[in-house]
């Protein structure tokens, strides 16, 4: 079914951020007015000048003498949040936060939005946490980079349940690939966005990180997305991004000193960790793919050891035969 356009109202917090523009600068407010300027019913604005007076706590008052609304006194600001110290300390934590998304398509939307909210603060509280703020960073390694063009596409198509057409280039491979494709989900997981969507030509599920996809076209064919489909779901089974139709039972072994910094983080859903004697640790995940567990293994070196699959175990050993050919050289 084709998309209408729907009319929209203006947000209730801009209706009451113009109304409080009029009140402020004396001019005639009454319903009749408003409900023309803003194009809402006045039970609308009755209901927003209500909310300003009881919740906000706005000096406004109806004059019946010149049957119109007033401040009864000077109001120099809009009151639109209240915050206590420690919530505005949390908010600016919010906002180094934003650092570690540098890159990715929300970032400049999300500092927008953040100026925003921190701007119709400033003249509620007088807090300075600069000094705190000195010791919170975040850095994340390996930022994905994403053209916000490639992105905008998709992520049209993904709410039109439209199919797209692409060029794809997989790793390794120095041609590209044209790709047909039902996209269901936009998801961004270790510091990468992917796109989740149906392969027409293939006719199975793929993943495609988006810096790898060029020269999206939207062809405007409808599709309807399966409504057992939840991107919860379809990770289910990864341990990062990949995930399989195996169902892989892995165990690997952490030596005491690895241990304390396994157990301080949550890997999978999956995951179960048993103490061994002498510190050391075993973990216990299940997964429907190995391609990512072993790269992951192979990054703790001698302090992790895997126990089971075999074919998990196997495929490592291999792995260090070769590294030890090119550390020789």
């Amino acid at each position: 079914m084709p998309l209408r356009p729907v009319q929209l109202s203006r947000p209730p917090l801009e209706r009451m951020m113009k109304i409080h523009d009029e009140l402020r600068r004396g001019a005639l407010v009454n319903c009749t007015k408003l409900v023309k300027a803003l194009e809402v019913s006045r039970k609308t604005i009755v209901r927003d000048i209500a909310f300003m007076r009881d919740r906000l706590d706005l000096p406004i008052e109806f004059d019946a003498q010149i049957q119109a609304y007033r401040y009864t006194q000077p109001v120099n600001s809009f009151p639109t949040i209240h915050v206590t110290e420690g919530e505005l300390l949390a908010l600016l934590v919010a906002q180094r936060a934003l650092e570690q998304y540098r890159g990715t398509p929300f970032h400049r939307q999300l500092e927008i939005a953040f100026e925003k909210l921190a701007g119709g603060l400033k003249d509620r509280i007088s807090f300075s946490p600069a000094d705190e703020l000195r010791a919170v960073s975040f850095k994340n390694i390996g930022l994905g980079k994403t053209d916000l063009a490639v992105f905008n596409a998709l992520s049209s198509a993904v709410l039109r349940q439209t199919v797209v057409t692409f060029a794809y280039r997989k790793p390794g491979d120095p041609k590209k690939s044209t790709r047909r494709v039902q996209p269901y989900h936009l998801a961004h997981r270790e510091n990468l966005w992917y796109l989740i969507g149906f392969d027409l030509e293939r006719a199975a599920l793929r993943t495609f990180a988006l810096p790898r996809i060029v020269d999206v076209a939207d062809t405007k064919e409808e599709f309807t997305r399966p409504a057992d489909f939840s991107p919860e779901k379809f990770f289910a089974t990864a341990l990062g991004v990949l995930g399989g139709r195996g169902d892989w039972r892995v165990a690997i072994r952490f030596t005491a000193a690895a241990a304390e910094r396994v157990r301080e983080r949550e890997w999978h859903e999956s995951q179960e960790m048993h103490d061994l004697p002498g510190g050391g640790l075993e973990l216990h995940l299940r997964l429907g793919a190995l391609t990512e567990i072993e790269q992951w293994v192979l990054g703790w070196g001698a302090s992790a050891e895997v126990v089971a699959p075999a074919e998990l175990r196997h495929s490592i050993q291999e792995t260090i035969k070769k590294l030890a050919v090119v550390y020789r050289r």
